[in-house]
């Protein structure tokens, strides 16, 4: 994915057109998605006619309204408008997160032929390794909505955000979006994790109980029914 546009200059969708032109930028923004080029004219009445289509489908999967956590998911506007006025009218139309190349960019019409894009509107969905996933998903997003975005990320092979970062990716914002085996494989680990937190915190009281005066030992030995072994009983370290 990142390597599509490592040397080129992707620009936001907000009020300032704010620019990713640094390769930090652009791998932070990229690396780990799914990326939908959206290919358009603002000319096209079909075009016209699914824009808020596509703007409902991207803000119900990545606006905090909707979702506690965003999908791993980038749209771009890949603009094969005849003016920079009509380019500019177009993202009106669009999420202010996503972003889009600059009209004066020639390679819109680099990618146009990459992906041999025949129609508009056209959404080729892309793995994170740039392969194709979806050649144009306009009638599946306009079929099932957000719904289609699950198909896609089991396809995708997505690393989960879960290896990531220390958030547990079975959060409940996802789960209409999550396969269940998936869920429980995560369910087990995070099972896993808790009881080695629990065995480390009861050992960390054991070694505080015994600076506690001269009885705490005495009462672990005395055998699990004893006061002093409020954890179950166990021998001395």
């Amino acid at each position: 994915m990142v390597d599509l546009f490592v040397d080129r200059v992707l620009v936001k969708n907000n009020k300032d057109q704010d620019e990713l032109d640094t390769e930090r930028e652009i791998v932070m923004r990229l690396q780990n998605r799914i990326l939908m080029l959206f290919f358009a004219s603002a000319e096209s009445e079909t075009c016209q006619r699914f824009a808020p289509t596509l703007h409902d489908f991207f803000k119900q999967l990545t606006d905090e309204f909707y979702v506690e956590r965003s999908a791993q998911l980038v749209l771009l506007y890949v603009s094969l408008d005849q003016s920079e006025e009509q380019l500019d009218d177009f993202l009106k139309e669009l999420p202010k997160k996503s972003l889009f190349l600059a009209y004066e960019d020639p390679y819109r019409r680099e990618l146009e032929a990459m992906f041999d894009v025949r129609e508009v509107p056209t959404v080729v969905v892309l793995r994170p390794d740039c392969s194709v996933l979806i050649p144009n998903a306009v009638e599946e997003i306009t079929r099932l909505g957000p719904d289609c975005y699950r198909n896609w990320h089991e396809a995708a092979e997505l690393i989960d955000r879960n290896f990531l970062a220390t958030e547990d990716f079975e959060d409940k914002s996802m789960r209409s979006f999550s396969d269940p085996v998936r869920r429980l494989k995560y369910k087990v680990e995070d099972e896993e994790k808790k009881a080695k937190k629990k065995e480390k915190e009861r050992k960390k009281k054991k070694k505080q109980r015994r600076g506690w005066g001269g009885g705490g030992d005495e009462g672990e030995e005395a055998g699990a029914g004893g006061a002093g072994d409020q954890d179950g009983g166990g021998s001395m370290w």
